[in-house]
């Protein structure tokens, strides 16, 4: 975890997030929130903003932000270097300011250390950082060299900035609950990839996904995931922000095991999400466990939808 940065002048920014309603962001009580992926140079990216962000158990709480790499993306093999610049928009003199950051990026670790650029009190009595409730985040992407067996030369181009929006909405949020009982699942064990049937939680078409031998980046574990189903005519640019539990059952010791948001508490701005570590094959198979009784797996999703993201 970095140090407070002194906020410098940087770049106009390869993303540009603005974030309305921060105060709402604040009463989900979520530990950070996701933006949707923007490209640059052949990889998919995301910036992460940790709004209430502690340097110790007794810290003032701090705004900070990281990046993350799309998995999927990348190759067992590589690393990707990046040197990047992590910001936030001050109105009053109307330009990005923040700090410089590197991070080598590989299948196993996909996102930066959160990097603190401003007290959360400070900017929550800044007229400067936070108008009408709304901070604009960004980031820019300097430089990334990638190790591989191919040496692969890698050139930033400077595109126009990307520009999203993440509305957190104070009341009315949607949930939905999902289980999916699997009375096969030891002979599912041999597929590369089974799928959940379709349900609907806030008028869109959601599925559970689940690799029982773990997809390609996961190491010794089942792979899981939620995503939107594929005939819903959500816009690309369009996403639902969506705070998700995802478990395995115990169906002997009620000792559920459970991730929520993927990684740490967070908001999502979803096409897909879940982990491919998420849970190790010999401890799901143990028969002390009661993760798979019989033939029976039981996997359940819980979902809230708190907003909304779109491109513009």
């Amino acid at each position: 975890i970095s140090a407070p940065a002194s906020l410098g002048e940087t770049h106009v920014p390869h993303l540009r997030w603005k974030v309305h309603d921060f105060s709402a962001l604040l009463e989900t009580n979520a530990a950070s929130a996701v933006s949707s992926a923007f490209e640059c140079s052949g990889y998919r990216w995301f910036l992460r903003v940790t709004p209430k962000h502690k340097q110790g158990v007794m810290g003032n709480p701090y705004v900070a932000l990281s990046l993350e790499i799309y998995h999927a993306w990348l190759e067992q093999v590589h690393t990707v270097h990046a040197v990047f610049e992590l910001s936030i928009f001050n109105h009053s003199k109307g330009e990005y300011c923040g700090c410089k950051a590197s991070y080598n990026f590989d299948v196993k670790n996909t996102y930066s250390k959160p990097h603190c650029l401003i007290p959360l009190q400070e900017l929550l009595k800044s007229s400067a950082f936070l108008v009408d409730d709304s901070c604009v985040f960004g980031v820019e992407i300097l430089k990334i060299d990638v190790s591989s067996p191919e040496k692969k030369d890698v050139v930033v181009q400077k595109k126009a900035t990307t520009v999203q929006n993440l509305f957190i909405q104070k009341k009315g949020f949607i949930k939905g609950t999902y289980t999916w009982t699997m009375d096969n699942f030891l002979e599912l064990d041999l597929k590369h990839s089974v799928r959940s049937p379709t349900f609907e939680v806030g008028g869109l078409k959601w599925y559970i996904r689940m690799y029982p031998r773990g997809d390609k980046h996961s190491n010794d574990c089942l792979s899981l995931y939620l995503s939107l189903d594929d005939s819903v005519e959500l816009p690309l640019e369009s996403a639902k922000v969506v705070e998700l539990t995802l478990s395995i059952l115990d169906q002997k010791n009620v000792k559920h095991r459970t991730a929520t948001s993927g990684q740490g508490h967070k908001l999502v701005c979803v096409q897909g999400m879940g982990s491919s570590d998420f849970f190790g094959l010999k401890e799901l198979k143990d028969p002390s466990g009661g993760y798979v009784v019989g033939s029976s797996c039981v996997v359940k999703a819980d979902l809230t939808i708190v907003g909304s993201s779109n491109d513009g």
